[in-house]
């Protein structure tokens, strides 16, 4: 998607990019690849019947498959993101999608209705799905990238 940003309307989050440190690396080799993409799978589902439906590409069983690639090694498995894409730069990626606290909070909304069953339905390791969660809304609070209309 190529739009022309203008700089000054673009939100820079004051807590700045995640400090934090990741999620866990075990849970590739406790949940597997197979897994990994059919979470994500299931994840943009759930966002296809979102109000946040229109950021995404028209397949978005196919666009789930770049967010997994960027999952598979963040989760520890090969860095399958890079090897596609190049340097994942999530923050810059993301720019040209107006994404503000409301949107942040559709999509976590749906990440998390995906990890309530995730032990179950996916395998993720129940010990790490807390720092997971962590993970996903300091990741996400750093793509925002616009100030909420109603908020100025």
């Amino acid at each position: 998607m190529d739009m022309d940003i203008n700089k000054s309307e673009i939100y820079v989050p004051p807590s700045g990019p995640p400090q934090g440190p990741g999620p866990s690396k075990e849970i590739y080799a406790l949940m597997g690849e197979e897994n990994i993409f059919k979470m994500c799978e299931d994840f943009y589902a759930q966002l296809e019947a979102s109000s946040i439906r229109y950021m995404f590409s028209q397949d978005m069983k196919e666009a789930s498959k770049k967010t997994t690639a960027f999952m598979v090694g963040l989760l520890g498995g090969p860095p399958l993101y890079h090897q596609r894409y190049g340097n994942p730069q999530m923050r810059a990626r993301h720019l040209a999608f107006p994404i503000d606290e409301s949107a942040r909070d559709v999509w976590l909304t749906c990440f998390k209705k995906i990890l309530k069953q995730a032990p179950k339905t996916y395998n993720f390791p129940e010990k790490h799905l807390a720092g997971f969660i962590t993970f996903l809304e300091e990741f996400s609070g750093w793509m925002v990238n616009r100030v909420n209309r109603m908020n100025g």
